[in-house]
């Protein structure tokens, strides 16, 4: 009997020291996530390593704020390659579809009113962007909303330039011997 309670209090000893393990594990990474929260909020850079994803993040969602664009795109994309979840991969690519249409838009129009080509492959981009992210959270209300404007701004100014006509002729004469 004694034998057996021993076996039974080294068990529950074991099995208290391993919470309390778990707890301070989990109470060090709730003190550093406030530590990140803390940084997110004030709108710094989040130099920690313990976390490389939200640091990546924060970094792309820096650079579209100070309008550089096409690095927050690539930084956005450096992010992808770190293998996220869906729904992270989602509102990554929902954020990339947001820097594209804004540089898009910040283009200038052609003297006919049509886009720079420059505009015109940011919106296409932009538009794939927001398809992927609707492919992996087809329920998100924000990329079928932004995907429905980015249509209305397409149709209006994606006609392609006005091309030169030549000045020859060609004849319904079938080409090559008969």
């Amino acid at each position: 009997m004694t034998m057996h309670a021993k076996k039974s209090n080294g068990l529950f000893t074991g099995l208290l020291l391993g919470g309390l393990l778990v707890a301070a594990y989990a109470g060090y990474r709730s003190y550093a996530i406030q530590d990140i929260n803390q940084a997110i909020r004030k709108g710094q850079q989040i130099r920690d390593s313990r976390f490389p994803t939200i640091k990546k993040f924060m970094a792309a969602y820096d650079q579209g704020n100070k309008n550089d664009y096409k690095h927050a795109v690539q930084t956005y994309g450096q992010l992808l390659e770190m293998s996220p979840s869906e729904s992270e991969q989602a509102r990554i690519h929902f954020n990339i579809g947001n820097n594209l249409f804004i540089f898009g838009l910040i283009r200038k129009v052609n003297e006919d009113g049509s886009f720079q080509d420059e505009a015109r492959y940011a919106f296409t981009q932009a538009k794939i962007a927001y398809e992927q992210s609707l492919r992996l959270d087809p329920h998100d209300q924000a990329a079928k909303f932004n995907l429905s404007l980015l249509h209305s701004v397409m149709a209006r100014g994606m006609q392609a330039a006005a091309k030169e006509h030549s000045t020859m002729e060609l004849s319904n004469l079938p080409i090559g011997l008969p």
